[in-house]
Order: structure tokens, then sequence, then C-alpha cells
């Protein structure tokens, strides 16, 4: 039986992102949308051709014919609707960052897991064929031992933006570093051991623009920089002893044609000639990545484990926080 998903908030994201996603996957459907704004939802309702709509969040949840929800909601919203959901017995997949700081992001995960519900963070690039078969040819040694893995994500906002409120989660490193640093949590198969950070404050205290340098175990580095002032760039790179992988459009793939990554493999000899490197495209099939994402936890649900749980989700705001705090210091 297909999961039944019900959507808290009316979000940008939610239109064109999970609503989508979740109408196009293979084992979910979209049963429900809320909003506290009753007119609003059933507005996006029939734009979807979603069955249900609610005027509040709690009438969701109370929905027994609801399997699970997606919470796109503010920062500071993200902890109380993942806990209110799970007392309601729904699963959760909750927009990044999984919560506002490291101790708020344990006390949810460990609620969703004494609830028996299955928490996931919202990481959808996490779940390309792409994505899925670099990590596989890197760990296969396609270029090498991985000695870098570089990460940028940045585009310009509005001086009145919410994510430049302390209060609510802002700045740049929560917002669109934290995807960097799940790049290179992931491909580095670990959690950084020690973090260098410099970044550029608005007047609110919160990062506008951000670099950090991080070491993992085995001699692995990541470099990540974010930024809300600078023009859209989206990439990542990974580096090798034998070769480097440029992966373009990296969270967000172009809506039509393969998803590509750069592979230059470098010719043998320590000082040899950049001119002789053997450089290809590698093409990767074409998959919406938010319907991959709700067919991951579709499966999760039926085999009651989960390949990201919410304590990666923890772990991952515990390297965001240690980020932060050097970049402050």
């Amino acid at each position: 039986m297909k999961v039944r998903w019900g959507i808290l908030g009316c979000a940008r994201i939610s239109r064109r992102g999970l609503i989508p996603g979740i109408q196009g996957s293979k084992s979910g459907t979209l049963a429900a949308i809320a909003s506290r704004d009753l007119d609003r939802a059933r507005a996006w309702a029939e734009e979807f051709a979603i069955p249900k709509a609610y005027g509040s969040y709690e009438e969701i949840l109370a929905d027994p014919e609801i399997d699970a929800v997606y919470i796109p909601l503010p920062n500071e919203l993200h902890k109380p609707w993942v806990e209110a959901a799970a007392d309601a017995g729904k699963h959760v997949l909750c927009e990044k960052p999984l919560a506002l700081d490291a101790a708020e992001a344990r006390a949810t995960a460990a609620y969703c897991r004494s609830k028996s519900v299955l928490l996931m963070e919202a990481f959808m690039w996490r779940h390309q064929p792409r994505t899925l078969e670099l990590k596989a040819k890197v760990a296969d040694g396609l270029i090498g031992d991985l000695r870098l893995i570089r990460a940028s994500f940045s585009f310009p906002i509005d001086a009145g933006d919410w994510r430049l409120d302390p209060a609510r989660g802002g700045g740049a490193l929560w917002d669109v570093g934290c995807y960097g640093v799940s790049t290179a949590r992931l491909f580095a198969g670990g959690e950084p051991v020690k973090v260098r950070a410099t970044a550029r404050f608005h007047a609110k205290n919160v990062d506008l623009s951000l670099a950090a340098v991080l070491e993992f175990p085995g001699g692995v580095l990541g470099a990540v920089d974010c930024s809300f002032e600078q023009p859209f760039r989206c990439a990542y790179e990974l580096v090798g002893t034998k070769g480097v992988i440029e992966v373009p459009d990296a969270y967000l793939p172009p809506a039509s044609g393969a998803p590509i990554a750069r592979l230059r493999t470098i010719a043998s000899g320590s000082d040899a000639d950049a001119s002789a490197d053997v450089v290809r495209t590698l093409e990767f099939e074409a998959v919406d990545q938010y319907a991959a994402m709700v067919d991951a936890l579709g499966r999760s649900i039926a085999s009651d484990s989960l390949e990201f749980p919410g304590e990666d989700g923890v772990a991952q705001m515990e390297a965001l926080e240690a980020i932060r705090a050097a970049a402050a210091s």
C-alpha cells in the first residue's frame, strides 16, 4: 500500500519540490495539505488536486488516513511540529536544518525514536542517482585516494528576508552551507574531527558569507563556502590522488536532460603536464530527486530501517554548530 502523505504549510519549496515529488513517486500519494489559512490550503488543494485541505496543522496530524508528513516550516518550528507529528504516530520528513541547534536535534531524534516513528532530514540531493553512483565510484578508487571535498552554494537574498533573523535560525551556513557540510560528511564517510572557519556577519549577528575547512579521519579535507550576498553558485568537487570529479548544478540538477559530472584523470608522474590529463563527461539518469527521497522514506517505512536516520541529522547539526562557533571566535 502506498504511503499517504500530508504537508504542513504552503511553503515555496513544497510547490517546486515535494508536491510534484510525492505525486511522482512510486511509493507515495499526497492525501492532504494544511495551512493556518484554510482558504490558502483549499486553493493549493484545488491547484494540485490534493484530496483534503485543513486549516490547522493539528487537524492534519489528527487525520488517521495520513501515514507520514513533510514539514517545510521555518527552522524554529521544526522541533515542536516534528514532535507533534511523532505524538500522532506519523513518520516525518523534515526540512533542513533539523533544528535550531544540536541540543534540539538530539532531543527531537530521541523523541521520534521513543515514539517508534522514522525521522529523516530532507536532503533531496543525496538521493539522486548521480550522488549514489559517484559515492560508489569514489569508494571504488576511481580518483585514487580521496583527499579534498570542495563545495559552494550561494545566492543573494533581500535585506528583509526571514533568513537573516537569528531567532529563526538565520544565516547562510544553516540555510545553504548545510549542503556543503552534508556533501563533505557523505563522501568522507565520517564526521569532522577539526574545524576552522571565518565569516562576514550581518548587523543582526548572522553569517552573510562563510568559509570553513573541515578535517576528517584518514586525511580527507573539506572546504565549504556559502553566502547570501554572492551570485548563484551550486557545485562540488571531489579531488583524489589520481583524478578530480567536478559536479555542476550539484543540489539543483537541470529540470530536463541528464545530470552530468566531469571526470579528469591525471597523467602518470608527479610533474606530468596537465594537458595530458584525460577529461570526460559522465552522464547519469535523470530522476526527480524529491520523488527519489520520498521513495527512500517509503522503502524505509516498509522495512522499518532508515539509511539516513534522525541521528544523521544530529551529527550534521553538531558539525554546523562547530563551524558556526569557529567562525564566531
